[in-house]
């Protein structure tokens, strides 16, 4: 079917009270596992190709681009291809043409006025071109741990980074000031991690939601347990980024069939065995969010 539109999906799952899961794509593998999970769910589902994804194919968006495009014209359920965690513009400016449909522009880095200018730059772009703009916001006012203060702080702090998290009051400035169609905030989650330990702040979630006229993103979701996934699409979250979780059920079965067969050196024979494992996870995931209702 002809490609979806993230915006579209988000905004869907945002007035059904429901979230839609976004999975990052490295390999073909990727893409061919996140399609297969979700034909198998049923469900719709977005590819998201990060800067770091396109630093790694030589610095070239469009091999990944096409395959997500192709594989997502064929399949059953509605596929939409969103370009993550991009900074240079130059990246930002290959979206279009590249069957992106949306864009998270990630600013986050920089000092908050720094960062505002260049998202409402980046959004006013996209906007102009049809692309819904993702962004995010983590600390930016006060010390570590004292979230509140009205005024930004000069620096920026990872909103990622342990400990940091997304001031409802900033989080209304910003999202005025930028224009951005949906906002990523810091309740917890850390992005690559490997163990699912992450504790989300509910309760600086439901300030969020309640501040906020416009869905909300969670990061870092891979190491988020299963409740905390649900108890964050019930507060509001309505777009759930899921990456390193396919990663470790992918290198887990790889590992594991080398293992059982040291002599093997057909690369199709574990990479399809790491392919059915990450389908499986992307299946497991997207049916854990559409059962999370709010």
């Amino acid at each position: 079917m002809p490609l979806a539109s993230t915006g579209e999906l988000v905004t869907r799952a945002a007035a059904g009270r429901s979230a839609v899961a976004a999975f990052n794509v490295i390999t073909l593998e990727h893409v061919e596992a996140v399609v297969a999970g979700a034909e198998a769910a049923d469900a719709p589902v977005v590819l998201q190709v990060s800067e770091n994804a396109v630093k790694y194919r030589y610095g070239r968006l469009l091999p990944l681009a096409r395959a997500a495009v192709a594989a997502a014209e064929r399949a059953t359920v509605p596929v939409a291809l969103h370009l993550d965690h991009v900074q240079s513009d130059d990246l930002l400016r290959q979206a279009p043409g590249a069957g992106f449909s949306s864009v998270m522009y990630d600013a986050a880095r920089l000092p908050y006025a720094d960062n505002l200018a260049a998202t409402r730059a980046a959004a006013d772009w996209a906007h102009a071109r049809g692309l819904w703009i993702e962004a995010e916001l983590g600390e930016v006012g006060g010390k570590p741990g004292q979230g509140g203060s009205r005024t930004p702080s000069p620096t920026a702090r990872d909103a990622h980074a342990p400990g940091a998290r997304t001031d409802p009051r900033q989080a209304q400035d910003f999202v005025a000031g930028s224009g951005v169609d949906a906002l990523a905030v810091a309740i917890g989650s850390v992005h690559a991690m490997t163990t699912r330990t992450a504790a989300l702040d509910h309760a600086l979630l439901a300030r969020l939601s309640a501040a906020l006229d416009l869905p909300l993103v969670l990061h870092g979701s891979s190491g988020v347990p299963d409740d905390g996934l649900v108890a964050a699409v019930g507060g509001g979250i309505a777009k759930v980024n899921v990456g390193t979780a396919l990663n470790a059920a992918m290198t887990g079965a790889v590992r594991e069939f080398l293992a059982a067969h040291p002599e093997a050196v057909d690369s199709r024979k574990y990479l399809a065995v790491g392919r059915e494992a990450m389908a499986r996870e992307v299946t497991r995931i997207i049916g854990l969010l559409s059962g999370a209702r709010r």
